[in-house]
């Protein structure tokens, strides 16, 4: 609808009156920060004076304890007190230069009030704290703008329900305190909005969308019901953003009892958590913990193994076709990765319950201490209704025992009083001030040479059985190695813990050779890794996180059934907020899956609810038709934001980098800000680099870059997922690149990184998954 020149200069005036306010507030915030800061400063500098030191007595130790302790509170208040007025103040500094982006004229059933409500991305209260001149976009009523055209509409609050008329929806786009875009709206986020939002140049790092969240995203974000939410997106459908404003939302929602350290995001790779590292603080929240999960394995794991993550697992999948046992490799990947697999590991571990169990002998100086043989009698002896990790800690705890009274047969052995003659003085002097403090006497000096011996003794030996006795606590002795390679190596075991309906791979034989062979070299596949840690977790007892309460998985698609099962495991009081698109499952041990359904299957039907965005919002028009004819993607509606159509160039190798360089050049002379060069491969991303790096600035992505810049970025497909760029080039989008079926989704999820242009260049022959589209979808220049 139009607006009239009175109506924006009303609004303009109110911009105005409300920026002036928030101005007010900044500056007092200011000078209230500075003196906070200054009482910090202060309180810290002058600690101990104000602290009352006395150790003489009991009474006195109390009274200083009770001293620091008051001391040590108030510097945490002014600590605390300072800290939230300094997020207020970032959040209303924000405010001045766009205080508010909606508008919604409610009025309640059977009220006569007409309630004039403005959204921003945080709320601002009149001085009298009655009045709110900006909503948190968060609040309840706010859900009215993201869910409803004018007309009759409701919302939820803690107190229920609450329906009425909309009579009004307005929208701004506010920049520096000036209006520069006003309309009224009958639709949930206004085109006019959106189609600005999406023209502009992608970021190096992910906006919040709180001012254009569309209702399908909405519901995404306020969810408090389900357990476990699955979110199933296409390409572009902001289905991450989506999930990022979630957090912001439930930090918001549930601020007394939920913290940000409290929720966790399992993203893609490291470049991603850059790129996504600012929405939070842009809402004026603090981060959440942001992780991946091979980090997580390579904390478990990483000093025992050398651990393959998933990226050179898909450079060997995607690179190695004519390498020996490659078709074996895939299916192992496959069936490690599956169900089958997981109940295969937990009916060995049932059969371990009566038989099967290795330990390590316990070893001190070359001698054997408690032979595995022992171990193992002393485990069986035990109730066998005691669950396997209950029982490794019973034998723990008899170890230790034994230990002890090993260490007292050993304090007369001839290395002792060996290792007595070579102690320096220091040591000696260091032995004799352990011994005054740990004895309740006062001990002068070492008088009597049979008293020296003894004491001396039992601190060497008890030395020297402390890595033993770490070592014991650890589990070490249990020997899950042995037992997860014996899995593979004992003849016909694995065929008698198969269920029927879960037979082995026909390869089992050769898979078995290559896994035991790669554990004897110290090596743990990317598909071993996760059913190691579970068959060590089953074993040993599951380490789990009862602190985090809200887990959020992004491209779930590229987790397996296994790790989705380790990871309800590792945290047992979460709730998870997983987002896929099956149409981008890129790893060879997720392909087994070719949808979402081991995600759902986590906490059961009752307990999970599935939302489904299928309008991409990220691409042009041209680009989503070209590209969802590539998979499944009949389902998937384009927003409607014309451009270009892709272009497909057919190059001889002698001009494909002339022929590159030319197209970034056009490009930034067209204005767009990011461009990504994907290749198939790291190698083939060196290879790219390596060849334009002289002609034009290049910043090369590899598996460990930490943080995404704008420019041209020379990238492997498989961590441009989840990133978006202004255009996108294609290096080599040839039949002798991409033909496998099994890389048509990967094809897919580099040509869905462009936001304005696609450009694919092709040495001979295009991937058949171009030329098998419409050729009304593309442009083919020579």
């Amino acid at each position: 609808m139009s607006i009239s020149e009175e109506q924006w200069q009303a609004e303009q005036e109110r911009v105005d009156s409300v920026t002036r306010k928030i101005r007010k507030e900044v500056a007092a915030l200011e000078e209230r920060t500075s003196g906070v800061r200054s009482d910090v400063v202060e309180i810290r500098k002058h600690f101990w004076d104000e602290v009352t030191i006395n150790l003489s007595n009991a009474e006195d130790l109390i009274e200083t304890y009770f001293s620091m302790k008051q001391q040590a509170d108030i510097m945490n208040e002014r600590e605390r007190s300072h800290r939230h007025a300094r997020m207020r103040l970032d959040k209303y500094k924000r405010l001045i230069q766009s205080p508010y982006f909606g508008r919604i004229d409610f009025r309640e059933e059977g009220g006569k009030q007409v309630d004039q409500i403005y959204l921003g991305i945080a709320s601002f209260i009149e001085e009298d704290g009655l009045d709110f001149l900006i909503y948190d976009w968060r609040a309840p009523i706010s859900s009215l703008y993201y869910d409803y055209g004018p007309g009759a509409a409701q919302y939820d609050t803690p107190s229920g329900r609450i329906a009425g008329e909309m009579e009004l929806k307005r929208q701004f786009v506010i920049r520096d305190g000036q209006i520069r875009f006003l309309f009224d709206t009958g639709i949930t986020i206004g085109d006019e909005l959106l189609q600005q939002a999406l023209s502009r140049t992608a970021d190096a790092q992910m906006r919040s969308i709180v001012a254009t969240i569309q209702r399908e995203q909405n519901q995404v974000i306020r969810n408090e019901q389900a357990k476990m939410l699955i979110v199933q997106g296409a390409a572009g459908s902001g289905k991450t953003s989506a999930a990022l404003q979630r957090v912001a939302y439930l930090l918001y929602r549930h601020r007394e009892t939920l913290k940000a350290d409290q929720m966790v995001l399992f993203s893609p790779n490291p470049l991603f958590n850059s790129y996504v590292s600012t929405v939070l603080p842009e809402l004026g929240e603090e981060n959440m913990v942001q992780t991946t999960f091979q980090e997580y394995l390579e904390s478990r794991l990483g000093s025992e193994f050398a651990v393959e993550d998933p990226f050179d697992q898909i450079e060997y999948v995607l690179a190695q076709e004519q390498a020996g046992g490659y078709e074996i490799r895939l299916e192992g990947i496959g069936y490690k990765s599956s169900a089958a697999f997981l109940h295969l590991l937990q009916s060995y571990v049932r059969k371990l319950g009566t038989e099967g169990m290795v330990f390590k002998p316990v070893r001190f100086r070359g001698y054997e201490v408690i032979s595995a043989e022992r171990l193992s009698q002393h485990f069986y002896s035990l109730d066998p209704a005691i669950r396997i990790p209950n029982r490794i800690e019973l034998l723990k705890e008899w170890v230790l025992g034994e230990l002890k009274s090993f260490e007292k047969l050993q304090r007369k052995q001839q290395w002792v009083e060996e290792e007595m003659e070579l102690l320096s003085e220091e040591e000696y002097q260091r032995a004799y001030q352990r011994l005054r403090k740990s004895s309740r006497n006062e001990i002068e000096t070492f008088d009597d040479l049979d008293q020296e011996k003894v004491i001396l003794a039992g601190i060497i030996v008890q030395q020297q059985l402390s890595p033993v006795r770490t070592w014991v606590k650890c589990l070490e002795f249990v020997d899950v190695r042995k037992m997860y390679s014996l899995l593979f190596s004992q003849n016909g075991l694995a065929a008698s813990l198969a269920l029927l309906e879960e037979e082995l791979p026909r390869t089992w034989t050769e898979i078995a050779g290559q896994t035991t062979a790669a554990l004897a070299d110290g090596c743990l596949s990317y598909e071993d890794a996760t059913p190691y840690l579970y068959l060590t977790e089953l074993l040993n007892g599951f380490r789990m996180n009862t602190h985090v309460r809200h887990v959020v998985i992004d491209e779930v698609q590229d987790y397996s059934a296994f790790q989705l099962e380790f990871m309800k495991h590792l945290f047992p009081r979460s709730r998870m907020t997983a987002l896929g698109d099956f149409n981008q499952s890129i790893y060879a041990h997720t392909s087994v899956l070719g949808n979402l359904q081991p995600a759902a299957d986590l906490f059961g039907g009752d307990q999970t609810e599935v939302i489904r965005l299928t309008r991409s919002y990220r691409s042009t028009k041209e680009i989503v038709e070209f590209t969802k004819c590539m998979v499944e993607g009949k389902d998937i509606i384009p927003f409607d934001r014309s451009g270009e159509l892709p272009k497909v160039a057919v190059v001889d190798r002698n001009e494909w980098h002339d022929r590159i360089h030319e197209e970034i050049r056009q490009l930034q002379s067209e204005g767009y800000e990011s461009i990504g060069l994907i290749c198939k491969t790291a190698a083939e991303s060196l290879n790219a680099y390596e060849s334009l790096k002289e002609r034009i600035s290049l910043q090369l992505i590899k598996k460990g870059t930490g943080s995404f810049a704008k420019g041209a970025q020379v990238i492997p497909a498989y961590l441009a997922k989840g990133v978006e760029f202004d255009a996108v080039i294609v290096y080599d989008g040839s039949v002798a690149c991409y033909a496998r079926e099994s890389e048509r989704k990967l094809f897919y999820t580099v040509c869905t990184r462009a936001m304005h242009a696609l450009r694919i260049f092709s040495i001979g022959t295009p991937s058949p998954f171009i030329t098998s589209q419409p050729e009304e979808c593309y442009v083919l220049v020579k």
